[in-house]
């Protein structure tokens, strides 16, 4: 249940909202642009990200997952560097495995976690990339079947 209150005397946003604009950030426009289906792709500056382990190797957040080694991406933001190497992992419907919670193992990856994980910026703007992994190898076997 929504905790926003509009009085219906005042035209306007409610208690509920803020001063800022729906989809205008920058994660926002690029979903938006995943989403639509062009029959000419617009060029698309993209940054190249380094994704550095910084957790010592005894360190428990690794028995969570796996240890991947360094990786470099092509990709809009630090963030987004973080979701382009997770998705290269397995997911869960993909093996007879359950998340612990949602419906996707996607945010338990350690690229996501920067405990794990330093993203560093090597190169800004580039138009010559695809999105997506450039360097290094992610290993699918992430996630422990439920039946051994």
């Amino acid at each position: 249940m929504s905790n926003a209150t509009n009085d219906q005397n005042n035209i306007g946003p409610t208690t509920g909202t803020s001063h800022t604009e729906f989809g205008q950030s920058v994660e926002s426009r690029a979903q938006v642009l995943d989403a639509t289906t062009t029959s000419q792709a617009e060029i698309e500056p993209l940054n190249v990200y380094r994704l550095r382990p910084i957790a010592q190797a005894h360190d428990p957040r690794w028995d969570n997952s796996p240890y991947q080694g360094e990786v470099v991406v092509a990709a809009r933001t630090t963030g987004d560097a973080r979701i382009v190497a997770a998705e290269r992992e397995l997911d869960f419907m993909e093996v007879d495995s359950a998340p612990a919670e949602g419906v996707t193992t996607s945010d338990a990856s350690a690229f996501r976690s920067e405990k794990l994980y330093t993203v560093i910026e090597l190169e800004h703007g580039r138009t010559d990339l695809t999105r997506g992994v450039l360097e290094g190898n992610i290993a699918v076997d992430t996630i422990k079947p439920v039946q051994v």
